[in-house]
């Protein structure tokens, strides 16, 4: 048996590249001594290691502005092949700004910067993952700081959402800490700033999906030549997935907190989706799981949620990586007896 493991971040916990090792000693500990560990993400937090893990570079670091207008130092990538990634949450996420978020003065500023700092630095083509952000400002930000400029090299915005530009304010503003009447004013401005853009750029990002991904900043660089692709399909095609799950006999992946939003393009639901294409055996750590969640997960997976073998949620917070290599090897005894049946 050959199994694929192939994780999400356990936000606030465990890295994919953590949560992957922590795995993949259960699996062994549970006799299975084929395992393959492939650290996965969607263009949200996370996407910059998992690509460099997979396919080399350097970490380049630089100080920009943050979502507040003030400084922040920020990472990027550069791979081996000459591609940088970018990560928006380093110089535009609510990390940054955990509990002081304003939603209506948030900047994306400092990602339109790390842009161009990545293709001064001679990238060949940028991949930005738009995930985590504290904006909701359409791109505008980013957008100043490239000045308004199409890039001279081709950037691909990994979504991890699909949500529509004019749709932003309500789907995302309240996890930006936008009250009511803030949401509505939000809302208001990014219909005048589509406008804007169709004036400046001739471009019409309202029918676009994915464009509301970062509170609109994928639908801002849209504007300036930039397209917009599902997040796990751009990792997944840059670490070679595909081929790699065609060669297992069975998947495991996993995340911090699994819920609807799993299925809706994220790296738990695609993984599932493809091992069940494939007929493959599947296992699924989580943190923890919204009720009734399994029922609706892709192929029938093993689920084992870290509280579930923990004293608290505090608990397996504090022994994620530990609690996590016993899930596994639940889900490994799990996949020996399905071998032993088959």
């Amino acid at each position: 048996m050959s199994v694929l493991v192939c994780p999400d971040k356990f936000r606030g916990t465990l890295s994919a590249a953590e949560a992957a090792q922590a795995i993949a000693a259960g699996l062994h500990e549970a006799g299975i001594a084929d395992t393959v560990e492939l650290p996965l993400a969607d263009g949200g937090e996370g996407t910059l290691d998992v690509l460099l893990a997979a396919r080399g570079g350097e970490v380049h670091e630089a100080q920009v502005t943050g979502p507040d207008g003030g400084t922040v130092i920020a990472r990027y990538g550069l791979l081996a092949d000459g591609v940088a990634v970018v990560e928006m949450a380093q110089a535009s996420g609510l990390a940054l700004v955990a509990g002081a978020n304003n939603p209506l003065t948030a900047t994306t500023y400092g990602t339109g910067e790390l842009i161009a700092l990545a293709e001064r630095a001679g990238a060949a083509a940028v991949i930005v993952g738009v995930g985590g952000s504290a904006t909701v400002d359409g791109g505008r930000g980013a957008l100043d700081a490239l000045g308004w400029q199409p890039p001279r090299i081709p950037i691909v915005v990994a979504c991890d959402v699909s949500t529509g530009f004019l749709h932003a304010a309500c789907v995302f503003g309240p996890q930006k800490g936008a009250g009511p009447e803030d949401v509505e004013h939000l809302a208001d401005r990014l219909r005048r700033f589509a406008s804007e853009l169709q004036e400046r750029t001739s471009f019409d990002i309202r029918e676009i999906a994915g464009a509301g991904a970062a509170g609109g900043l994928a639908g801002g660089l849209a504007a300036l030549g930039a397209t917009l692709r599902p997040g796990f399909a751009v990792v997944a095609e840059a670490v070679g997935f595909h081929s790699e799950v065609e060669r297992a006999t069975a998947v495991v992946t996993g995340e911090g907190r699994l819920d609807e939003t799993s299925l809706a393009g994220k790296v738990v639901g695609e993984v599932l989706t493809a091992a069940a294409r494939l007929h493959r055996a599947a296992g699924v750590v989580a943190g923890e799981a919204a009720p009734g969640l399994e029922h609706a997960l892709p192929g029938d997976p093993k689920l084992v949620e870290l509280t579930a073998l923990a004293r608290s949620v505090d608990d397996a917070r504090a022994r994620a990586a530990e609690l996590a290599t016993q899930a596994a090897i639940v889900i490994g005894g799990h996949f020996q007896a399905l071998s032993g049946r088959s």
